[in-house]
């Protein structure tokens, strides 16, 4: 199976003269191709898009690329088993994944060499290698936006007062929230909406209107707010960013449809019981209500933290997916049993309501694991595990038109680096965009009109069903 680049055909009205003039030729041809981009949205496979991300660096041997015939010190000490598709095999612990690969790609050669997880994040959340390549520096911001966050410079939802959320964040890398969650240098107006722990109660609680103050009063304060944003004394001083946030605010507060999403205590017990009572799966369900009210771009941390076991080895959620040592009863216990709930039901349930047609879900990390099971000294635990492996990994998509039962690229017999159709981060990214319709050609401006590319990569067609 060989990749396909997309060349797609641009059309819709030129920048007039004034553009030219006002904002430069760079920033000009930006707005053409974002215009373009627009004008594709209808061509769109997706309405939605959910990336699942698997913090920590999720191993490709113990999911989706086991190596049954490999040695004991590449192979592990999990079985695989068969799934749904003939061939293809899954980590023994994913039952209830295995029995839904007939609605997945997998995609097993994913590659690039960034070594540390918080540039690898950056790479994998922004689509962009980070200055300091292999490293864990903190958010600056010169960063490059997220991707949700570009998809709200490119395209704001008109459904939705922000174009993207992330849920069950911020992720820690490893201590502190690292670099590519945030809006960077397009100001903290972009940054996607925070959505945290929704184990602990409703989402976002100050959504709800104050008791005190009734219907008709609120009304009256936006509309005197909005007259002196466009009147006052400051009118002309009032930075636009800070009135979009404020008219966000207000259209996140009176809308019963938007603050009812939030609420997955209005889910029945067996639907929460179905995703996990964890809060990668309560994560998941979340994300499957913000699909329904119309969010089009969410990120789920299915783990917060990429390694907070040393700290609270006693704790399931603080599990993260590096397991340099003690993989096989990390994973066993905690990480496999709870991710193959909580994401095989995200995938049924999409599936069962009609969503899945036009929602496009994404599970990646921001690399793999080695092929040598070895235990390392400078790290906690007694028992073996494996290094960060960012030569190859694997990644999982399903739905708006995915092929259904595929597998795309493959590793070496040790999963060390890719056997054929190897794909770099860059083209994931473009293939998500692509799949919303907005072609990876499409240049998106900051904060003083300088233009970027979308992304470096290129749209995979061929992992859609024709």
């Amino acid at each position: 199976m060989l990749p396909f680049i997309a060349k797609p055909s641009f059309a819709g009205a030129l920048p007039s003269r004034r553009d030219w003039l006002r904002i430069g030729i760079p920033a000009a041809v930006g707005a053409l191709l974002s215009r373009s981009g627009a004008i594709r949205a209808a061509e769109a496979r997706a309405k939605s898009l959910i990336v699942v991300f698997a913090s920590g660096g999720q191993s490709q041997f113990e999911t989706w690329d086991p190596k049954p015939s490999a040695p004991a010190e590449v192979r592990g000490a999990f079985a695989s088993t068969q799934t749904a598709v003939p061939g293809v095999r899954f980590c023994e612990h994913l039952p209830r994944l295995a029995k839904l690969a007939d609605r997945l790609t997998i995609i097993r050669s994913m590659t690039h060499d960034d070594l540390d997880h918080g540039t690898a994040c950056y790479l994998a959340l922004t689509g962009q290698f980070h200055p300091t390549k292999s490293g864990n520096p903190p958010p600056r911001p010169t960063d490059f936006p997220c991707l949700g966050a570009v998809l709200q410079r490119v395209r704001p939802s008109d459904r939705f007062p922000h174009a993207a959320f992330h849920v069950n964040g911020p992720l820690l890398t490893p201590t502190e929230p690292g670099p590519g969650q945030f809006g960077g240098f397009l100001g903290h107006g972009y940054d996607p909406l925070e959505i945290g722990n929704v184990t602990d109660g409703p989402a976002l609680r100050w959504l709800a209107p104050p008791v005190d103050v009734p219907p008709g009063r609120r009304l009256a304060r936006r509309e005197l707010s909005d007259r002196l944003d466009r009147e006052g004394p400051h009118s002309n001083v009032l930075p636009t960013m800070q009135r979009d946030l404020e008219r966000k605010a207000y259209d996140l507060v009176d809308s019963p449809r938007i603050r009812d999403a939030f609420d997955i205590g209005k889910e029945p017990a067996a639907v929460r019981d179905r995703y996990g009572r964890c809060r990668g799966g309560q994560a998941c369900l979340m994300a499957r209500r913000l699909v329904e009210a119309g969010v089009p771009w969410i990120t789920v941390f299915f783990n917060h933290n990429i390694r907070g076991q040393d700290e609270h080895p006693e704790l399931a959620d603080e599990y993260g997916w590096d397991t340099h040592n003690d993989i096989f009863e990390a994973m066993r216990k905690y990480l496999l049993p709870r991710f193959d709930l909580g994401f095989s039901a995200l995938l049924e349930d999409l599936d069962e309501r009609g969503l899945l047609h036009d929602t496009l879900v994404v599970c990646m990390g921001e690399f793999g694991r080695a092929p040598m099971v070895a235990l390392e000294k400078s790290f906690k635990g007694g028992t073996p595990g494996r290094k960060h492996w960012p030569r190859c990994y694997s990644v999982a998509l399903a739905g708006a038109g995915i092929r259904r039962g595929a597998v795309y690229g493959s590793s070496d017999r040790h999963g060390a680096s890719p056997q054929s159709n190897p794909l770099t981060p860059g083209d994931l990214v473009a293939t998500m965009f692509d799949a919303l319709g907005i072609p990876p050609e499409t240049h998106f401006t900051d904060l003083a009109n300088r233009p970027y590319r979308l992304t470096t990569g290129n749209p995979i067609s061929s992992l859609f069903e024709s």
